[in-house]
């Protein structure tokens, strides 16, 4: 296989390649990844996860033999849940096995700076995505020598929306001959559910998911043959690619919740099943100059679709805020028929520039404000610190703050401690596609409170080392987790009680079976230490650094590696270089934002900083074709674009998607100028789009005149000057008028096709059309096309930065499909928030109708006809 890996020496810097081109690329799951410059077998690649009591311990295994006759530099990448804990790592290379150490974290950097000093090299954790980061090393293996990596993390399983999920992304790019993943799970309490389920499993690889579920244990396993992860006969691709899903549910106890007692610890799940309580919540839109173009965009269309489900029971209020303040009513309004109706006519105007005395609450009910904002204070007070004391002291503890942060360079740091400081949480959102999906999941999770305030009460003489016990709420579908240690290791059941607003519960618990293993300690070492690290986030400088020694002293105890530790490997010696140690860190938010924001402002200023930037695959990408025609491929989770133009003949028609296993097509076809411009350019655009759906039987025309759909054996036309929408079993269609088409084929794919209408009387141009591919993941590997090749994401790199012809657009050299290709930064325009003007987003330019970029040639995408194949 080719790959795409060059300049490797920002990752490593003794590993070169010959003429800086071919190198091999394999992926290995989760995100293992191993790149060599001559041919390494990787023989095993295994995922281990045992799961005890939500307790999750994966042990991740690959094993690899370098046939050739010498040594090879690999790198070993691995791809594990933010929320987790690195507790061990180790390579075992020709019988000597390396094991980590974890240290604190300035011990550790002194002797990485050490070794840095003589040229030698570090492992590395950095972001990936929005819930995962990786963890890489790289080492030198001998000739005709074996070596195996493994890795080993742990993580408390987190109830949400009524279940428990355990992901694994797997992306091997090619075959393995041992490949598995095996999941045990065992609930003392019993299981009530469990599913298993993968992105990438396709109807011959579905039976090979065994499940085996027991009243209290389940069994998983996915271990098909090399010959059932070939994507084609004959060929090296694998069809496994995306994320393999475990989730359950356990069996509930109706009153104190379930405890577990193993070797002196303790551990009280509680998720009682209670009727919900109405909710007083306010809506607090920040309409700066900051959240222009698309986030405000995104932010309408997330209110739009939440005031749709806000209960009749609830009351609810909107504020908008720049440097003034603006209120939709005055009060908390009843979140009836019509006061839902004036709501969301009130928030499509929108645009980018206490109440319980009045014994119209119910008495039990949960206050809580969600501010939506980007986070970045440019009116008025400015000071982080000054902005959290206002919103503590104007809260007065009387209510639950959900912070909303758009976008890669908000500051998460800021609203996550403002929102702890009052009874509640912030949560990221990414400016992505799916920025709507991401607040209506949100908004589904806090949707339903069931308990206020409330106390795990245990026995003073009994307990000590309680971790937080004291809760401002309880939602449905999630579960408060306590542990302690016992006093009396001989203990096996105490008096437990239960204090919420207008509830109370009390009893013993009952006596459990013994456990082997010692998870329930571990478990209360990592939820302590989590809400440890929290707490240092506020506070007084004296209760920080009590806090902080505390979350050390317990990191170095159980061995995890949290934002203060790392672990340290020393790498052996061979014939080039002397021993070195390998540093691996735990990432926290504010780490996460610089990596972001170091991707988001390649520029000149960056240029002078550094000559090499790696640009890993993707987990989402966002497919445009629109304008002259310009094709961009925008991947939001690393803040970057390609773009690429095709020029050709007007008439000329393209496939732009297919998928034979799915039965989908979409083709193109361009249109040029009306006459030739004084310039002597004749521009072209896609003026029309056939799409369709062979399984579904759904074929549909879209054109700037008009739209027509053929379902279930009739013609349906539709007129863009009228707002319409069509509900089918296959196909949902939503006209805005004069300006988009929504086009929703079942569990298939999404797509918006633009209206761009230009004066009638124009004497060069005319409308056209931009096509949009909003959801494409359920669609199989081998989707094809101009725009469906990248719908699963490219590895490239791009290297040698230097200045361009124009000053602000530096030029660079892309490492692409085993190919050089010289590169230009611009901009391209992303017209779904502003259909008029558009929207800028910096993109790599590939020149040459996108050759090197794209399969083959352009010509290779030409066809005959609206509805034909290639």
């Amino acid at each position: 296989r080719r790959g795409a890996a060059r300049s490797l020496q920002v990752l490593c810097k003794r590993f070169t390649l010959k003429n800086n081109k071919a190198a091999l690329r394999s992926t290995f799951p989760p995100y293992i990844y191993v790149f060599i410059s001559l041919p390494v077998e990787v023989y095993s690649v295994t995922v281990d996860c045992t799961v005890t009591s939500r307790f999750a311990h994966t042990v991740m295994t690959s094993k690899a033999f370098n046939k050739a006759n010498s040594s090879q530099e690999i790198l070993f990448e691995v791809e594990l849940p933010k929320t987790a804990f690195i507790t061990n790592f180790s390579m075992e290379i020709e019988g000597q096995v390396y094991v980590g150490e974890v240290k604190e974290k300035e011990k550790a950097k002194k002797q990485y700076e050490k070794a840095v000093s003589s040229g030698q090299t570090a492992g590395l954790v950095k972001a990936s995505g929005r819930k995962m980061e990786k963890f890489s090393v790289s080492v030198n293996i001998a000739a005709e020598s074996n070596v195996t990596f493994v890795l080993t993390y742990e993580e408390l399983l987190q109830r949400k929306l009524g279940r428990y999920e355990l992901l694994t992304r797997v992306k091997p790019k090619t075959l393995v001959q041992d490949f598995q993943i095996v999941t045990n799970i065992y609930e003392p309490q019993g299981i009530s559910y469990v599913d298993a389920h993968a992105t990438f499993l396709s109807n011959e690889l579905l039976p090979l998911v065994e499940k085996t579920v027991t009243d209290r244990k389940a069994h998983i396993s996915f271990s098909p043959t090399m010959e059932q992860q070939r994507k084609c006969p004959g060929c090296d691709g694998t069809l496994i690619d995306g994320d393999f899903i475990v989730s359950y549910d356990v069996k509930r106890e109706k009153n104190l919740g379930d405890i577990q007692i193993v070797n002196g610890y303790f551990v009280h799940f509680f998720a009682p099943e209670l009727p919900k309580l109405p909710k007083n919540v306010v809506f607090v839109i920040d309409i700066s100059g900051s959240m222009s173009g698309r986030k405000i965009v995104q932010t309408r269309e997330a209110m739009l679709a939440i005031l749709q489900q806000v209960h009749e029971d609830d009351h609810f209020a909107i504020i908008l805020f720049d440097s003034v303040i603006e209120t939709w009513k005055d009060s908390l309004t009843k979140a009836t028929k019509e006061n839902i109706t004036e709501a969301m006519d009130y928030i499509r105007r929108i645009n980018s520039r206490g109440n319980r005395q009045m014994e119209r609450l119910p008495e039990r009910s949960a206050d809580m404000i969600i501010l939506l904002t980007d986070g970045m204070p440019n009116e008025g007070e400015s000071n982080i610190g000054k902005i959290q004391e206002n919103v503590r002291t104007a809260i007065g503890g009387n209510m639950s703050l959900y912070c909303l942060g758009f976008g890669n360079d908000v500051d998460y740091s800021f609203l996550d401690v403002m929102s702890r400081q009052n009874k509640g949480l912030a949560r990221r959102i990414f400016e992505a596609s799916d920025a709507v999906v991401q607040l209506q999941g949100f908004y589904d999770e806090v949707a339903s409170p069931l308990l206020l305030e409330v106390d795990m009460h245990y026995p003073d003489n009994a307990v000590d080392s309680l971790t937080t016990s004291h809760f401002s709420q309880l939602f449905n579908g999630t579960e408060i987790v306590v542990a302690g240690h016992l006093m009396d290791n001989d203990l096996d059941n105490f008096l437990v009680e239960v204090v919420g607003q207008g509830v109370r519960k009390k009893g013993k618990t009952k006596e459990m079976e013994y456990i082997f293993g010692d998870f329930t300690e571990r478990l209360w070492a990592y939820l302590t230490i989590q809400q440890l690290l929290e707490k240092r986030s506020s506070g007084t400088p004296d209760e920080k650094a009590n806090t902080t020694a505390k979350a050390l002293d317990m990191s170095l105890q159980y061995s995890f590696v949290t934002p203060l530790t790392s672990m340290v490997v020393t790498k052996p010696e061979t014939e080039d270089s002397t021993s070195s140690p390998l540093i691996a860190d735990k990432l926290t938010e504010g780490t996460w934002r610089k990596q972001s924001l170091k991707i988001l402002n390649m520029g000149l200023v960056f240029l002078k900083e550094t000559k090499t930037i790696l640009i890993d695959e993707l987990e989402v990408c966002v497919c445009v074709l629109d304008g002259d025609p310009h094709f961009m491929i925008e991947l939001p989770d690393r803040g970057d674009a390609l773009c690429f133009n095709i020029n050709d003949k007007p008439g000329t028609i393209f496939n732009l998607v297919r998928d034979s296993n799915s039965g989908i097509l979409v083709n193109g076809e361009i249109i040029g100028d009306k006459k030739t411009p004084p310039d002597g350019k004749i521009n072209t655009y896609f003026w029309r789009f056939g799409i369709v759906h062979q399984t579904l039987g759904v074929r549909l025309e879209v054109s700037t005149e008009d739209i027509s759909l053929f379902q279930d054996g009739k013609w349906v036309k539709l007129h863009w000057s009228d707002a319409a929408s069509i509900k089918g079993s296959n196909v949902d269609l939503l006209v805005t008028k004069d300006r988009s088409l929504t086009v929703t084929l079942r569990d298939s794919v999404k797509f918006v096709i633009l209206l761009h209408k230009v004066w009638k009387k124009h004497p060069y141009h005319r409308d056209y059309l931009g096509f949009y591919t909003l959801d494409s993941h359920l669609l199989s590997p081998g989707v094809h096309g101009l725009l469906g090749q990248f719908y699963h994401g490219i590895n490239y790199e791009v290297a040698d930065l230097h200045p361009g012809k124009v000053p602000e657009k530096p030029d660079a050299t892309m490492y692409v499909k085993g190919q050089e290709l010289n590169v230009t930064r611009g901009w391209q325009r992303d017209f779904r928030g502003d259909v008029k003007n558009g929207e800028n987003v910096p993109c790599w330019f590939i020149h040459n109708n996108g050759t090197g970029l794209i399969d083959g040639h352009v010509t290779d995408y030409i066809v005959s006809g609206l509805f034909k194949s290639v």
